[in-house]
């Protein structure tokens, strides 16, 4: 249970950090919201709760297919902001287009022999 509350408060952290560097300096808080630090960070807690080399190899390379699908939502949304959109719908299009590239990429990645 303390280790799920850590967790959450070390992303919660994370999310904090990033909005505040971002106030000042929105080009680095985007390079440190790009790092991979969840994923560093869950494969981290992954291994110590099941410390299995297949298992994680799967995990890792799962999660570089699942990036692909989300990185569009990163280049409609500043378009649909520099076309006047408002900012609540331009985010609601962008995640609405990454759960269609994820559903695509589950669909099409087993037939292209991807391990998702």
């Amino acid at each position: 249970m303390w280790a799920l509350v850590a967790r959450a408060l070390l992303a919660g952290a994370m999310i904090a950090a990033i909005s505040e560097i971002g106030r000042r300096l929105p080009a680095t808080a985007a390079i440190v919201a790009s790092l991979p630090l969840v994923s560093v960070l869950g494969m981290i807690f992954l291994w110590h709760q099941k410390p299995d080399a297949e298992n994680m190899a799967i995990h890792a390379q799962a999660t570089f297919w699942y990036v692909l699908p989300s990185l569009p939502m990163f280049l409609v949304i500043p378009w649909m902001l520099r076309a006047g959109v408002n900012f609540w719908l331009a985010l609601a299009a962008g995640c609405v287009l990454t759960v269609l590239l994820y559903l695509a990429m589950m669909q099409l990645g087993p037939r292209l022999g991807l391990r998702l």
